[in-house]
């Protein structure tokens, strides 16, 4: 294409042309992009210099014209941000991030609507993956606006102050250059989109974690950790909250909080998420720009939060409540949150099981897991390896078989951490922090202090080399490993402590060293500053918290999942609901940005309903030729090439052994279930259970 065209075309009122246009300088871009990195860029001589300037002066041109013609108005917004976002990746922005996000945005235009697929809506399918990939490229420009504000902002201030620049340029030169990039045009049409998705999605952008009614002074922070609330604050608070990582626990940060608003999106499943459920906390995101806004003008206010599956109502209310209320709440948690009436096995305050384990230093099979030896979780994963065998030969009101299978493993039980230190002479040590940090202040600093000092002082021991030689004997040599926490203060049904402690994944049981450290990680996890913090909030004594290790095959996921037996948002017991990332599940647990696959399977019926498409940028996988070593491998995910987003009949068919499955767990342990799995190949892996908190 000549360049003599080019003012030509911009005058062109066919955005199909324009778009056209614009591929073609891509096309040509990126053509410059790579002959500048080329055999040139060892090339010192001068004519290479100044031929590496003028690339670099077209290259920049040639993105001030596609931000030109992506100011345009569109006949095809979706054409005209594919194009934008392939833009962003030649211009060395996350390429492949915006690779993928363009081939999703590309294949979603060409599929079209459809009017039904499977059994489900086609006009709603295509709105729920078109929306799922307009939030990723959202994000994308959230995250580079970031990125900007990380770099100038300081910089320009210090340089405007030397020239002699006005304040008001000097505050305003980041949003300009902002503005003026494609970055800019690309965001304006993902919330355009977003808006026209929502709409006929009937969505205001809100997504209910945790249901309920709240009423508390509107206050906005960074994110949710102590110290983050103002000294003022008094009485009961809903917050409103920036970001969050998924391993924040909410009355952590005070007592007194009762509701919380996050401004972005996160897994219902993730550790935040259990935990806000735990604690009884009201909590809800939003997405939309429109709403945002609103809330943020109501900060300061007294408000009420009101949460359903039918919407989210938050507006200004009196306040009648008073302080006696957060009074109230507290003693309301509280009793929630007693153990010792969940876990018969926990009599806070009377007796430890930290010497209930195996003396010896040896190990206990997983068949031969119980509460009293190992842990709640490691129990019901004793249970669930019985149960796997009896699985295939049921099946559900509709004829979906249950069958599962459960990854093989052994216990290291209570009592291991305790011998270990008495090997290594530090039991004295251990004993006089514990007592200190029972009473410790958390505004001096105190407690951080001694909190490092005990993970580092657990991190060093090893444990027995009696354990080390059972479980290398236990499993076969190539066997990949993850190393678990099963605390007797974790998965209880009045305190799930849901990823509170340490899971160390790819660890080899011929690498005594990796192995060693990975246990006393898992031990040391006890013991972080967030871990006593919760036991205090659930006022549980830390010298009556224990340790056992769960070692278990490592398996290598096609897709994990997290399902609740009990719908979360309205408690519906009819449905079970599934959580589902690409790879293994930290990606859900962790609560990283963005949405899984959200399928609702009816226990009686087998209908399946797809509630939304995943948008994670990234899975975890765990790679067979690397070193077993503690680490996992990140790749980007390209959700155009899932089956799970492209296959209706695959979607069905998954969602009902989901529930199927879920619906036999729920039978078998009496009550309803936070149940986590993985699916390898074609079967169905269950790795945990824990009663779902109510």
């Amino acid at each position: 294409m000549s360049f003599q065209n080019l003012d030509a075309l911009e005058e062109s009122s066919d955005p199909l042309e324009l778009i056209k246009t614009v591929q073609s300088l891509n096309a040509l871009r990126e053509t410059l992009v790579k002959g500048l990195e080329s055999g040139l860029r060892n090339d010192a001589s001068d004519v290479a210099i100044a031929m590496r300037q003028k690339w670099r002066l077209c290259e920049i041109g040639l993105e001030d014209y596609s931000f030109v013609l992506l100011s345009s108005s569109w006949n095809d917004p979706l054409g005209a941000l594919i194009v934008g976002v392939r833009q962003l990746g030649l211009s060395g922005w996350r390429p492949e991030e915006c690779s993928a996000i363009g081939n999703e945005l590309l294949a979603w235009k060409e599929k079209g609507l459809f009017e039904k697929e499977g059994t489900e809506d086609g006009k709603t399918i295509w709105a729920l993956r078109l929306k799922a990939t307009l939030d990723r490229a959202r994000r994308l420009t959230e995250e580079y606006t970031e990125a900007l504000l990380q770099i100038f902002p300081q910089k320009v201030q210090i340089l405007g102050k030397a020239f002699g620049i006005s304040e008001n340029t000097v505050r305003t030169f980041t949003e300009a250059e902002i503005r003026s990039r494609v970055i800019f045009q690309v965001s304006k049409l993902c919330t355009l989109l977003l808006k026209a998705v929502r709409s006929t999605l009937g969505s205001q952008g809100w997504d209910v974690l945790v249901p309920g009614a709240a009423f508390g002074t509107l206050i906005q922070v960074g994110s949710i950790v102590p110290g983050s609330l103002p000294s003022s604050a008094k009485g009961p608070i809903i917050l409103v909250v920036n970001k969050a990582d998924g391993d924040e626990e909410v009355t952590a940060a005070g007592s007194n909080i009762v509701g919380v608003v996050l401004l972005q999106e996160l897994p219902h499943l993730s550790h935040l998420g259990v935990r806000a459920r735990q604690e009884k906390v009201v909590f809800v995101t939003c997405e939309d720009d429109e709403e945002i806004a609103n809330i943020q003008r109501l900060a300061g206010n007294f408000v009420r939060l009101q949460a359903s599956s039918a919407g989210v109502d938050l507006k200004p209310s009196e306040n009648t409540h008073g302080n006696a209320s957060v009074k109230n709440l507290s003693a309301e948690s509280s009793s929630k949150l007693d153990v010792s009436r969940h876990n018969p096995s926990l009599s806070v305050g009377k007796t430890s099981l930290s010497n209930q384990g195996a003396p010896s230093g040896g190990v206990i099979l997983l068949d031969d897991a119980d509460v009293l030896t190992c842990g709640a979780k490691a129990a019901a994963c004793g249970r669930l390896a019985s149960l796997a065998a009896v699985s295939s030969k049921v099946y559900s009101e509709h004829g979906v078989p249950t069958s599962f299978c459960v990854p093989s493993g052994v216990i290291i039980p209570f009592g291991s951490m305790e011998l270990a230190l008495e090997q290594s002479q530090s039991m004295e040590r251990f004993t006089s922090l514990l007592e200190m940090v029972e009473i410790a202040s958390l505004e001096s600093g105190e407690l951080d202090n001694l909190c490092c000092q005990l993970e580092e002082l657990i991190s060093s021991l090893k444990p027995p080399k009696e354990i080390i030689d059972n479980i290398a004997r236990i499993f076969p040599g190539n066997v990949r490993l993850i190393v678990r926490s099963s605390a007797n203060v974790e998965d209880l049904a009045g305190m799930s402590a849901a990823g509170l402690y340490e899971s160390i994944p790819n660890v080899s049981p011929l690498n005594p060293s990796v192995f060693s450290k990975a246990v006393s990680r898992v031990w040391a996890s006890l013991y972080t500053r967030r871990a006593i913090l919760s036991r205090r909030s659930a006022g549980v004594p830390q010298k009556e918290a224990s340790m056992a290790v769960l070692v278990q095959e490592m398996l290598s996921p096609n897709l994990s999942f997290v399902l609740h037996t009990l719908s979360p948002t309205d408690d519906d017991n009819n449905s079970v609901e599934s959580e589902i990332a690409p790879g293994l599940g930290e990606t859900l647990a962790s609560g990283t940005r963005g949405t899984p696959w959200r399928l609702s399977s009816d226990k009686f019926n087998g209908h399946v309903r797809t509630l939304a498409f995943a948008n994670f940028s990234e899975e975890q996988l765990v790679s067979v030729a690397g070193p077993a070593d503690g680490l996992v491998i990140r790749l980007i995910v390209d959700y155009s090439k899932k089956p799970l987003t492209l296959d209706p009949v695959f979607r069905h068919q998954l969602g009902q052994r989901l529930g199927a499955v879920g619906f036999f767990l729920e039978r078998k342990f009496g009550c309803p279930q936070d149940v986590e799995g993985c699916l390898v190949g074609k079967d169905i892996h269950i790795v945990q259970t824990r009663p779902q908190p109510m």
